[in-house]
């Protein structure tokens, strides 16, 4: 491995690199991600190259492990070239067949594959229904790629981004471009990136930073995470136009302690960049020094906030500035620093190579570009999407995601993660874009999107994200400490049958207060849940106080099991999975639950026979002759 010593030699190894890609015709993609990893991929891997080497195909046919897929509910993903054929929830036993019929043979193995819209097999990923109606600008790469190859990349066009930046672009020409483009931040806050640029860019001072805010923190996000496994070395190439823009010679990037993987790769592909010459002291014989650290955050959530990222680096506590000096001004060690998220920084290399005029042309106007969203909760296709802006949330819920399992109906969808607020489905035809969310009541954030169907409390959701938001807040600031711990205490109140008459109007009074009076975004965005919440599921909240029961069925101090002893055959598999030894009974005879010793947890409920049902799932207030059944388990 040489050094580039300028750009010609960069467009040397391109070619080179291709070759080398081209040289076995036939190549066999595992998702190596994290996701498909916990479903097994890396037995998959094993099974495969054993499989090759059985058939002599090791030298012919290349086995590359790639980044995320996306569509994480349906892996281990494998994907052969040049045939397309993709196989989903693929398994080592599996291998075998895959090669023998599609390596040698040149057919699909149908029964690994997904039906595409009309109920065939889909014989490419562009023909499964997920795939379609994205534009997969930022994941598309993660598909092509081992992202541990610097090779790989440089192949697909890495780096001449960089190229051109540095030899027909003036710093400024950078900045200009990017501000042009429209894009805005991606890690919640959406504020304009290209003014952000220009103002580190502009602000006094020889020694400035750049830094990627790869912390992460709401609950089900891995977008950035994702990317960072996949294709860090797109990371680490616009990291280096962005400091080459604002006049930086070090950047960091903050990862959250609980990414391994992404550590392990983006720390790979630092070293690789550094023995190529595309880190350190004059980059492709450009005159620009640069170079790059990883700092691993101590799990934090308020630390994903610009300036408590900032003292987490400097080796102190991470805890949030008040604003009125911007970091683009003084930041990290006082100096100017630029923060963006992994996400932002993705989007400058395709915005270098394909002018700003085309990037403000994708998405809308006031929200130009693409979006990746971590689509989890009641969803059939649970995974990452990546949508053009301003497409509604219909689409990427039924479209994309598949609807709901079990036919259940859409109750509400959650943006923003933990600070968003909820959109009931009277407005699934909302446009997903900065402004539309936020004028909803809900917000971008770094791109979570939960969806929750007619089981789901949104008292007890409500709840659970303030418990969450009580637990990170740092604790500096009066309104946030004790407005969440409040919050939490009223609505902890209100789930288990205590709640009182103007609990709701004092929610409302501490959204309020804490909105006007908190330090940081984590105190400011915190009542979304809970504002949200009131306002379009106040009944749910009256019915909590005022009937002491749930109409959801899901809090546990408001229902009540019970067995039906005309149904109940005696069975036992009820005695036999409950914890506390609540249900008593002899064998072959009807049994009953001692409510006294009953902890709620389902488990009764879950494991009698469908063809019985004798155990129901009750109100705990209303008799159980006046009361609906529903046979639904808890809802999480």
């Amino acid at each position: 491995m040489s050094r580039l010593e300028n750009r010609e030699a960069l467009a040397s190894l391109r070619l080179s690199a291709r070759k080398n890609r081209d040289a076995k015709h036939q190549c066999i993609n595992v998702c190596g991600g994290t996701g498909c990893r916990a479903a097994k991929a890396s037995g998959c891997i094993k099974s495969i190259k054993d499989a090759l080497a059985r058939h002599h195909l090791s030298d012919t046919v290349e086995l590359r492990e790639t980044g995320c897929y996306g569509l994480c509910e349906r892996g281990p993903i494998v994907v052969l070239s040049p045939s397309e054929y993709c196989y989903f929830g693929v398994k080592a036993s599996d291998a075998d067949e895959i090669v023998e019929k599609s390596v040698v043979a040149g057919q699909p193995v149908d029964r690994l594959m997904m039906k595409d819209g009309h109920g065939a097999s889909a014989s490419s990923l562009s023909k499964v229904p997920f795939y379609q109606g994205q534009h997969r600008l930022l994941l598309e790469a993660n598909t092509q790629i081992d992202p541990r190859s610097i090779d790989d990349y440089i192949a697909i066009g890495g780096y001449s981004a960089l190229e051109r930046a540095l030899f027909q672009m003036r710093p400024e020409e950078v900045v200009d471009c990017v501000t042009r483009s429209g894009l805005r931040g991606r890690g919640g806050g959406g504020f304009p990136t290209g003014k952000k640029w220009e103002t580190t860019r502009n602000a006094p001072g020889d020694t400035k930073y750049v830094l990627v805010n790869a912390d992460e923190g709401d609950p089900g996000a891995y977008m950035d995470r994702s990317l960072l496994e996949g294709n860090p070395h797109s990371i680490l190439e616009v990291l280096i136009i962005g400091a080459y823009a604002m006049g930086a010679q070090q950047g960091y990037i903050y990862v959250r302690q609980e990414y391994p993987l992404a550590v392990q790769n983006t720390l790979r592909a630092i070293e690789r960049a550094r023995d190529y010459g595309l880190l350190g002291h004059n980059i492709l014989g450009s005159g620009f020094n640069f170079d790059v650290e990883i700092h691993r955050g101590a799990g934090a959530f308020v630390s994903g906030e610009s300036s408590a990222l900032m003292a987490a680096i400097e080796g102190r506590v991470g805890q949030p500035r008040s604003k009125y000096i911007h970091t683009s001004v003084s930041g990290l060690w006082d100096r100017p620093s630029c923060l963006n998220n992994v996400e932002t920084w993705a989007n400058i290399r395709h915005i270098i190579n394909n002018g700003a005029e085309w990037f403000a042309n994708i998405g809308t106007k006031a929200s130009p570009g693409t979006k990746v969203f971590s689509l989890v909760g009641k969803i059939q296709n649970s995974g990452l999407v990546e949508i053009p802006m301003g497409m509604p949330l219909r689409s990427v819920i039924y479209d994309i995601g598949g609807g709901l399992p079990g036919n259940k109906r859409l109750k509400a969808v959650q943006t923003g993660g933990p600070s968003g607020g909820f959109l009931p489905e009277s407005m699934l035809d909302l446009p997903v874009d900065f402004d539309a969310l936020w004028n909803a009541g809900s917000m971008m954030g770094s791109g979570g999107m939960i969806v929750m169907d007619e089981d789901s409390c949104m008292v007890d959701t409500a709840r659970f994200y303030i418990d969450f938001l009580a637990h990170e807040s740092c604790g500096q600031c009066l309104p946030c400490r004790e407005g969440l711990r409040e919050m939490l205490h009223i609505l902890n109140r209100i789930v288990t049958g205590e709640g009182r008459e103007g609990d709701i109007e004092m929610l409302e009074e501490l959204c309020d207060t804490l909105e006007a009076t908190a330090l940081c975004a984590l105190g400011t965005s915190a009542p979304n849940p809970v504002r949200s919440a009131i306002k379009h599921f106040r009944g749910e909240f009256e019915a909590h106080i005022r009937e002491k029961r749930c109409p959801t069925l899901a809090c546990m101090n408001l229902i009540h099991y019970s067995i039906n002893g005309e149904l109940c055959n005696g069975c036992s598999l009820c005695r036999k999975n409950c914890p506390p030894n609540a249900i008593l009974g002899e064998a072959k005879k009807p049994h009953r639950i001692e409510q006294a010793l009953c902890v709620k947890c389902g488990n009764c409920l879950t494991v009698c026979p469908p063809k019985i049902r004798a155990i129901t799932k009750r109100d705990g207030n209303v008799p159980a002759t006046e009361q609906s059944i529903s046979m639904s388990p808890r809802a999480v």
